[in-house]
């Protein structure tokens, strides 16, 4: 179930990828303080990371070197969620412990896949507004349109 759902994530972040492809590099880096972490540029490689820190460094232990490349950083992530929906297939309610800022968490892998992609998602709509208030008309990249 985790592969078919981030199929659907998948799908969602190509259409964002694409319409991010027709903004221009000035309003890509453009930094803008009420969007979180400033420019699209930013939020993407923000994503990115999160994907990175909960998934490739705490459940699956890989060393983390953070990339900058939007590209490399997001086919880096569908490696780890590779990865991962292979490592808890069959046992996404078992409870896991993981690391984070030296307290000890215990969560289950379904409720770590939630977190980064709702996370995804919750960046993807500032990204969206983001482009709107930069003067581009945003398109659907919701998973059901």
């Amino acid at each position: 179930m985790l592969k078919q759902q981030y199929d659907f994530v998948l799908s969602s972040r190509n259409t964002l990828l694409t319409y991010i492809g027709t903004i221009s590099e000035q309003d890509f880096l453009t930094e803008n303080s009420s969007f979180g972490r400033g420019s699209i540029r930013n939020l993407l490689v923000h994503i990115c990371q999160t994907y990175s820190a909960w998934i490739g460094e705490r459940a699956l232990g890989i060393e983390q070197d953070f990339l900058s490349n939007c590209q490399s950083y997001f086919k880096q992530v569908d490696e780890y969620i590779g990865l991962f929906i292979e490592k808890f297939k069959g046992n996404e309610q078992q409870e896991i412990e993981l690391k984070r800022n030296g307290e000890t968490l215990i969560v289950n892998p379904l409720k770590l896949f939630t977190h980064v992609i709702t996370h995804e998602f919750h960046h993807k709509g500032q990204i969206m507004s983001l482009s709107r208030h930069l003067g581009y008309t945003p398109v659907d990249a919701d998973i059901i349109r």
